[in-house]
């Protein structure tokens, strides 16, 4: 007779759930406890040390948004390392799923389950928790955390081998580079990149959105301050010009930075010193320079809304990733990366897409780019249970794809992209100028994926 093996933890407010899976789990696992709520969670889990929580999403009456779950997963992946969450939901939200796989659990079960299924689940749950504790029993030093970021998705089109031979020229260098894009095709990964494709790989790469820090505190932000500079000026801070001093220093969405500002940092990158707040002395920083965006510089540069000599500063490689949709070649190795990647961290077995679902893909827009289709392509993973996904696994929205389209709605859409960047984002004045209303304006924007 086999062993069992696997220590369960059931957490449920419904009595006869836990009832039943007290019934179907104590033959199959070493040990299983049941919890009706959230509550002694913590305790138990220092006392049991479960291989896996199988995690009710809800816990209150009438309250079906499923924050608990995600709260107590969130806890448990950060907490208590390798141990194995699946979630346990009676609403069958595909989003909830979605978010909570995103956040670290192992899998999801929807109520009413499927006994052998549900088992299944667990079992495999139990098999990947001991072989993660196995591997790091048998590493004699602890793991390094170092921050991550995803690969460059490079894909077989001409432009982008084109792109690809620039780049390995540049990178190597300690030339300024300006990376330019629609939202989606990767413009912060391709930074990325580049810094680890250089000879500064070893120093940080420090990331900015340049559009998102608070005016008031931009200089404080990027060239730092000392104690005392202001209010809450508790103790010196280094800047992000400082933080990346041997580095480089990657300035996302610079279109989006005012005019008075921009003066202040061609300043700092002209003379290659900052001044912290509160500071007499300025201190001399050794970076590369990364910048990205989604605007069009140059046609800034002529409203007078962004500065020429800034411009030529940062312009003196220019990189510009083209949309998916202008290189739909790119569409199958994309997908199929996707595929395998997320296969393997979801635990699906999914190994490609049927041709109808490949003719689905290829009728969109893809408006969000690489963005968008690798989302489409985890959820269908996440979702499917054959070895290939078909049509129906493809979450795409009807209306935006290209059988749908018209010369007169992409003439609409680069109407609306014009107004968005020569106008700063500002629905309000974009609105205006289009002569439509602020709801109709919402309604483009969500047909177009702006």
């Amino acid at each position: 007779m086999t062993k069992k093996q696997g220590k369960i933890l059931v957490v449920d407010d419904n009595a006869a759930v836990r009832k039943a899976l007290q019934l179907l789990l104590t033959p199959r696992f070493a040990e299983v406890e049941l919890l009706p709520s959230p509550a002694t969670l913590p305790a138990t889990m220092e006392r049991l040390h479960p291989d896996v929580v199988l995690l009710d999403m809800n816990f209150y009456t009438d309250i079906n948004s499923g924050n608990e779950g995600l709260f107590w997963t969130d806890e448990i992946v950060r907490r208590w390392l390798g141990t194995q969450v699946v979630l346990f939901t009676a609403y069958a939200d595909i989003n909830l799923a979605v978010e909570g796989m995103k956040r670290g659990a192992f899998d999801f079960v929807v109520k009413p389950w499927d006994n052998d299924k549900l088992v299944a689940i667990l079992e495999a749950a139990v098999a990947k928790h001991r072989d993660t504790s196995r591997a790091a029993k048998s590493t004699r030093r602890p793991v390094e955390t170092t921050e991550e970021h995803a690969d460059f998705y490079w894909g077989d089109s001409r432009q982008m081998a084109q792109m690809r031979r620039v780049v390995e020229k540049v990178a190597p260098t300690d030339a300024t580079v300006l990376i330019t894009g629609e939202n989606g095709t990767g413009k912060d990964v391709l930074a990325h990149e580049i810094h680890a494709l250089s000879s500064r790989s070893d120093k940080p790469l420090v990331c900015v959105d340049a559009g998102a820090i608070v005016e008031s505190l931009f200089e404080s932000e990027l060239f730092g301050h000392v104690k005392g500079a202001f209010t809450d000026a508790h103790s010196d801070h280094r800047g992000k010009f400082e933080q990346a001093d041997g580095g480089t220093l990657f300035l996302d969405e610079i279109g989006n930075l005012p005019l008075h500002l921009q003066a202040k940092l061609l300043r700092a990158l002209q003379e290659r010193k900052v001044v912290p707040v509160g500071s007499e002395k300025a201190v001399t920083v050794d970076i590369r320079l990364i910048c990205a965006t989604n605007r069009d510089l140059e046609a800034m540069v002529r409203e007078g809304t962004f500065r020429q000599d800034l411009y030529f500063r940062i312009n003196v490689f220019h990189l510009h990733i083209p949309a998916l949709r202008e290189r739909k070649e790119d569409l199958l190795p994309l997908a199929e990366t996707f595929i395998a990647g997320f296969a393997e961290r979801y635990h699906r077995q999914v190994k490609g897409l049927s041709s109808a679902a490949f003719e689905k893909l290829k009728q969109h827009r893809w408006s969000g780019n690489v963005r968008e289709l690798q989302n489409v392509i985890e959820r269908a993973v996440i979702l499917c249970d054959g070895d290939q996904l078909e049509p129906g696994n493809l979450e795409i929205s009807a209306t935006n794809t290209t059988v749908a389209t018209t010369p007169l709605e992409d003439a609409e859409e680069q109407t609306i992209r014009a107004a968005l960047q020569r106008l700063g984002g500002n629905l309000s004045l974009v609105a205006k100028e289009l002569g439509i209303s602020r709801p109709t304006l919402y309604a483009k924007l969500k047909r177009y994926n702006i």
